[in-house]
């Protein structure tokens, strides 16, 4: 299961967690950043490093919050989806 970059990020973009991401699968949208459910490896690097606890294991993401399952998924879909992270 890939993890998930949920709420609590969104207008934050702390971008700590894309810093220790060995796969670079961390994207940044428009409101927060995404993390790309194929390309995540579950190492879990990012989770402790977000300042906001945004960010969770799928299976973990709290019940108010599922609905950023869906949400990540289909950012890759979209006709404009996430891109690499800017400094």
């Amino acid at each position: 299961m890939p993890y998930v970059i949920t709420e609590a990020c969104i207008n934050v973009k702390d971008k700590s967690c894309v810093d220790v991401c060995p796969v670079d699968c961390i994207y940044e949208g428009g409101d927060q950043l995404y993390i790309h459910p194929d390309e995540c490896i579950d190492c879990g690097a990012c989770e402790p490093e977000c300042p906001v606890t945004a960010i969770f294991p799928e299976e973990d993401v709290p019940v108010q919050l599922k609905s950023f399952v869906e949400k990540n998924r289909v950012a890759f879909t979209s006709d404009n989806p996430p891109g690499r992270p800017t400094r």
